[in-house]
């Protein structure tokens, strides 16, 4: 975890939204439990439940009563929808704001994406 990025509770949401993404954690399937993020990452597990929380108020997760938390169906969909949106709000709004106080066409700075992310 760290300490001077995110509030630690975004970065509990976030291990677990990759753990969706990378299929570790598949839709239908059960979660990490508060207990479990809070003992890996050293963490105050309040801290780990207000990190569920938030993915629950996403509609990432579901709390199923005396079972725990479980990824809800469509779950992977949503976090790409939700990291698409926070990608064009923290990323390319400030580059396009930056691009156009600096003067560049859209075409520069489209130059500049393709020359930062080559084709592999």
């Amino acid at each position: 975890m760290d300490e001077g990025g995110p509030p630690l509770f975004r970065q509990v949401a976030a291990i677990v939204a990759d753990a969706i993404l990378e299929g570790t954690l598949g839709e239908g399937g059960r979660a990490y439990s508060t207990n479990e993020l809070a003992e890996a990452h050293r963490i105050n597990p309040a801290t780990a439940r207000k990190g569920l929380n938030l993915l629950v108020q996403q509609g990432v997760l579901e709390k199923r009563r005396g079972l725990g938390m479980f990824v809800c169906s469509g779950a992977r969909g949503r976090v790409r929808e939700l990291r698409r949106a926070e990608l064009e709000a923290a990323y390319v709004g400030p580059l396009i704001r930056e691009g156009r106080k600096l003067g560049l066409t859209r075409a520069e700075v489209e130059a500049i994406l393709r020359r930062a992310w080559p084709r592999t």
